[in-house]
């Protein structure tokens, strides 16, 4: 146990968290048990040590742990568990939960046997912590962890405090905002640096970004598809073939029986792997209201516009980079689907948004347009990037 206080105490002196990410304070902390999900690169770790460094410094009550720990192939959880709560251990931070065989088990009887314990998790996106999870669904609360917004980037590089805005507040009120925040930037400076290399923190170390998220992808498939979906590995080169196509296609329709053909595996499978890709925050799958898998999407969608970079740096399509900024920074906080008119999204049911701008379009009242390359909006013409404060 003292080799565990040990190695907690020198990762949480030495955390490195140069944004605190606004997840932090929309958890409501008091639950005792708390599931952070995210994609593979996002900051997982880092954020569960900043939560310990905040509000524990050292103290011994509160233990980040991980399973990659060789310890935990001749020791249960529940046992470790035990000994932490005997020496007043009050908050678990567990870290890389998937690499532990029974850890859904475990932690539902952590949870009843000690009622004093409080225990925050990470998981991988792929994992259905509450609708397949018999063992935890009722007692756990789930968060997810996004890469950086727009606003938490801008806030890195120029050292401001920029807060969030609502939906809401953004159509109402845009070009007053807007205004407030170019009297300190301009935001169109950083904006293409963040589609470039803005939403993965890893942007930060010294390595080469492109080689990284290469590297991250692959782990992605490697690790949190075929790993926890228990998928053989002489599958893995179908899996990135039908990736690579679909990235080099979107956003598009995916026309499913070309796909079994170039893939050569059945419908239902290329519809799985889809979702898999999906899960792993790889792919964004965009689909009518009232809508959702495993109907097949209307159109699919790269992840994030990272990802679009070092695909295929050299050939970039300025609009479906546009698009697929505006749907990602949506997609956090609201439900996002194809509009059923001449433009591109719909949100919650009852917004219409179009995200390029033409002379030649006629402009609808009913609309808003998201709009690239302006510092501040008119009416019902709102800024792309101020569509990057909503977390």
């Amino acid at each position: 146990m003292e080799a565990f206080y040990n190695i907690h105490t020198y990762l949480v002196e030495h955390v490195q968290s140069p944004v605190r990410r606004q997840l932090m304070d929309e958890i409501d902390w008091t639950h005792r048990l708390i599931g952070i999900k995210g994609c593979r690169g996002v900051g997982k770790t880092t954020f569960l040590l900043q939560y310990a460094k905040e509000n524990f410094g050292t103290d011994t009550s509160c233990l980040y742990i991980n399973f990659n720990n060789f310890y935990f192939t001749q020791h249960t959880l529940v046992e470790f568990a035990e000994e932490f709560c005997k020496r007043g251990g009050k908050t678990l931070l567990i870290d890389q939960t998937f690499k532990y065989e029974n850890w859904s088990k475990e932690l539902r009887e952590c949870y009843d046997r000690f009622p004093q314990l409080h225990i925050v998790f990470s998981g991988s996106s792929v994992m259905r912590l509450i609708e397949d999870n018999t063992d935890i669904n009722e007692i756990v609360v789930s968060y997810n962890l996004r890469g950086f917004s727009f606003r938490e980037f801008l806030n890195l590089q120029t050292g401001e405090t920029f807060t969030s805005f609502t939906l809401d507040e953004i159509i109402q009120n845009h070009v007053n905002i807007a205004k407030n925040i170019c009297k300190t930037v301009n935001p169109i400076d950083f904006f293409s640096d963040y589609l470039h290399h803005g939403f993965y923190p890893f942007f930060l170390e010294n390595r080469n970004f492109s080689e990284n998220l290469l590297k991250t992808m692959n782990m992605m498939l490697e690790v949190d598809i075929l790993l926890i979906k228990k998928i053989e590995l002489k599958y893995l080169s179908k899996i990135r073939k039908l990736l690579y196509i679909l990235m080099n296609n979107a956003p598009a329709g995916p026309n499913v029986s070309q796909l079994s053909v170039e893939i050569e595996t059945s419908r239902a499978t290329i519809m799985n792997y889809i979702k898999y890709l999906q899960d792993a925050r790889l792919i964004n799958l965009l689909y009518s209201e009232g809508e959702s898998f495993p109907k097949k999407p209307k159109q699919i969608y790269v992840q994030n516009t990272n990802l679009i970079h070092v695909l295929s740096p050299e050939n970039i399509d300025k609009e479906a980079e546009r698009k697929t900024f505006f749907y990602n920074t949506l997609h956090a906080k609201h439900k996002v689907n194809i509009s059923k008119y001449q433009n591109d999204f719909c949100i919650d049911g009852k917004l219409h948004f179009k995200c390029d701008l033409s002379k030649q379009n006629k402009h609808s009242n009913k609309m808003y347009y998201a709009v690239d390359n302006i510092e501040i909006g008119n009416k019902n013409e709102i800024p792309l990037w101020l569509f990057g404060f909503l977390y």
